[in-house]
């Protein structure tokens, strides 16, 4: 199936009645509706996936339901995010972790022929839990066991399947080669599957472009529950998939990625600055470098207060600190070199610098101590499970520095800690690719991106939440007049229902999801994900709160 290419909607839509087709989802009333779905779910998997497969994988073995004794603890296992996994947060009726891609067609023809929604779960780092939440009766299909790695040394390329961690495709990168690395992303328990799928920032993404930009192949079942790749997809699939969210059209089931080259040596920084050091007009400065700076060199900037001495003993006050976060792709005298001709202003000095190899940077950029044995990038334990909401921005003209003390003040409004900025650097490669190359559109013309995140501990406190909540949608709704406008755009990975949702029966309109979709992917590229769509997956399968909808035109008559 090879779909016809592109670009944009035709003007013509504009003037049409246009509206979502239905989903054949059926309404679950009571508990033997659910128990019949289950039932029946589980014997038509196992038919089909033993009658599409010449291998002996019983499905049966990796289906659990509510009453097996494992069904929550796989379910909470690659959960980061615990406001998404109360005990009032709907459940799936089962989850299937596959073993064999038959498994993921079985899952696909299984739940539409009994109207069960299906969620897709690579690495549950989706931050509003929609990989494994659904206010609809819905099944998980966990990739947690799909995630053969192979790497071409030779070929510079590297079969990865969606499940895999990018801890675990760096340590195998690594494994083969001390000169060739991936551009993705910090966090090691992400799933390769969603990540890509929507883009997929890294500590090289200014030399290289994002993980999305380099990707060379993919597998993906689709509604009709074939396997399918680029050459049998199709371009314009091919395009969607690749920063346009792939859980909107179907399973990803592997891509094949592009490895790029890396020196043996890079070296990296983390130095802390605060008020005493005139760290607003540091940050001012650096929003008028960092995107120009050689795209050998990304320099990050977070911001949280911290707790330090007081004058009056045993009592403490709270402080700003920026921290400024570096990764160079070659060694120090190069580094100091560059950043005493274009940011002499930080201060930086030798000793604030490490040398280092490629995947100890790795190690670095997420937090773990160089010490460690790169085999820790193989733990799929998450780091963190705090919860937490974020949001996202893109800034195209520097903020002034009145503007940065309004950030700084409303940092200090919340708990020391518990809010976080951080802003990272455009130019580069980034500027240097067109806006619909891909769904992510977001690319020349940006100065750096923003990411807002809020922690919090007391799970299940309402009251709590809200009032965490509450300070970070002040923060976004006073950043407004500096970030980009018309729209004002988000970044997909950092997934924000607060920009608008859809409706989860199906019945989502192309208006109603243009109002966050354009945010994600601006407007062009939005109407191409929606005419991939329509193609595709006419009857909106594939759906969640934030999902591209499919499009029918009514003619009036």
């Amino acid at each position: 199936m090879k779909l016809r290419d592109s670009s944009i909607f035709p003007s013509v839509i504009v003037f049409m009645i246009i509206i979502s087709l239905s989903s054949t989802t059926k309404a679950y009333a009571t508990l033997h509706d659910y128990q019949y779905t289950k039932t029946n779910s589980i014997q038509c998997l196992s038919h089909h996936s033993s009658s599409n497969s010449s291998h002996n994988n019983d499905i049966t073995k990796v289906v659990y339901s509510t009453t097996n004794s494992s069904y929550f603890s796989v379910l909470n296992f690659t959960i980061i995010n615990p406001r998404f996994s109360s005990p009032s947060t709907p459940k799936p009726l089962f989850i299937i972790t596959p073993l064999h891609e038959s498994h993921v067609q079985a899952a696909v023809v299984c739940s539409r022929k009994h109207g069960v929604q299906i969620r897709i779960r690579s690495g549950g780092h989706d931050y509003e839990g929609l990989s494994y939440v659904s206010d609809v009766p819905f099944v998980v299909i966990d990739l947690i066991n799909h995630r053969s790695i192979t790497i071409d040394v030779e070929k510079r390329t590297a079969w990865v399947q969606a499940g895999a961690t990018l801890g675990e495709l760096y340590y195998e990168i690594n494994v083969k080669s001390k000169t060739l690395a991936f551009p993705a992303g910090a966090c090691p328990t992400i799933g390769v599957g969603g990540h890509i799928s929507g883009g997929g920032y890294g500590s090289i993404f200014r030399k290289y472009g994002l993980a999305a930009d380099n990707v060379i192949d993919a597998q993906i079942v689709d509604v009709e529950g074939r396997v399918l790749d680029r050459e049998t997809m199709g371009e314009d699939l091919f395009w969607a998939i690749r920063g346009g969210g792939g859980a909107s059209f179907g399973v990803i089931l592997a891509w094949k990625v592009r490895l790029v080259p890396v020196p043996e040596t890079v070296t990296v920084f983390a130095i802390n600055r605060n008020l005493e050091h005139n760290v607003t007009k540091l940050v001012h400065r650096w929003q008028y470098i960092a995107d120009k700076l050689h795209k050998d060199l990304l320099l990050a900037v977070r911001f949280q207060t911290v707790k330090v001495n007081s004058t009056q003993e045993g009592s403490y006050k709270k402080e700003l600190q920026a921290t400024f976060i570096s990764v160079f792709l070659g060694r120090v005298d190069g580094l100091l070199d560059l950043m005493g001709k274009r940011f002499p202003e930080l201060g930086l000095a030798r000793e604030d610098c490490t040398e280092m190899s490629w995947i100890e940077s790795a190690l670095f950029v997420a937090g773990l101590p160089r010490e460690q044995s790169p085999e820790i990038l193989l733990d799929r334990t998450p780091q963190s499970r705090l919860s937490f909401k974020a949001k996202s921005d893109y800034v195209k003209e520097p903020i002034p520095e009145k503007g940065l003390e309004g950030i700084w003040e409303r940092l200090y409004e919340e708990e020391i800690g518990r809010g976080v900025v951080i802003m990272s650097p455009y130019g580069g490669k980034m500027s240097e690719i067109s806006e619909s190359e891909l769904p992510f559109g977001h690319r020349a013309g940006n100065l750096y991106k923003i990411q807002y995140l809020i922690y919090w501990e007391e799970e299940g406190n309402a009251t709590v939440m809200e009032k965490h909540i509450s300070w970070i949608r002040r923060l976004y709704y006073y950043m407004t007049q500096f970030v980009s406008k018309n729209p004002r755009s988000a970044y997909i990975n950092y997934r924000d229902l607060d920009i608008g949702t859809n409706s989860n029966n199906g019945t989502a309109s192309y208006a109603q999801a243009s109002i966050w979709g354009v945010k994600y992917f601006g407007h062009n590229n939005f109407n191409r994900l929606v005419h991939v769509k329509t193609i595709v997956d006419p009857t909106n399968f594939f759906r969640n709160e934030q999902s591209i909808p499919p499009l029918r035109i009514e003619y009036s008559s």
